[in-house]
């Protein structure tokens, strides 16, 4: 398995507080999938929560490298929870296009937060040569 690119952000809670009372559900149908909002509905602290898939979702647009340009949408970009609580990406549309140009067969995703910042760090994985 070789790395071949790393991606990484930080999201004030603040910056989410404010995105939500400035243009709530229009913030959250641009950027959040069903699942992610519903998932976001089941938590005790949903701020966290959409903090932690925002910081993702931009950690992972900074290792393809392209920023939110040429089509790219931010529900392209889908993280959500294996069995075991470990954050699982998954890509569509053009996020998948440029993901299989640049032969990122695998993401690996972490993500942490404290009392008002969420961090995730996204790592390309290629498992073929």
């Amino acid at each position: 398995m070789k790395i071949i690119a790393h991606g990484v952000d930080l999201v004030d809670f603040g910056r989410i507080e404010q995105m939500l009372s400035r243009h709530e559900q229009r913030f959250l149908e641009r950027v959040f999938t069903a699942t992610e909002l519903a998932d976001a509905g089941k938590v005790k602290n949903r701020i966290e929560k959409l903090a932690g898939r925002f910081a993702s979702k931009e950690a992972v647009m900074k290792l393809i490298g392209t920023g939110w340009r040429d089509g790219i949408a931010w529900t392209d970009i889908e993280i959500t929870n294996n069995a075991f609580g470990q954050p699982q990406v998954s890509l569509r549309g053009r996020v998948r296009q440029i993901a299989d140009e640049k032969q990122i067969e695998q993401i690996t995703l972490s993500i942490t937060h404290t009392s008002n910042f969420a961090i995730a760090s996204a790592v390309a994985l290629q498992t073929s040569e």
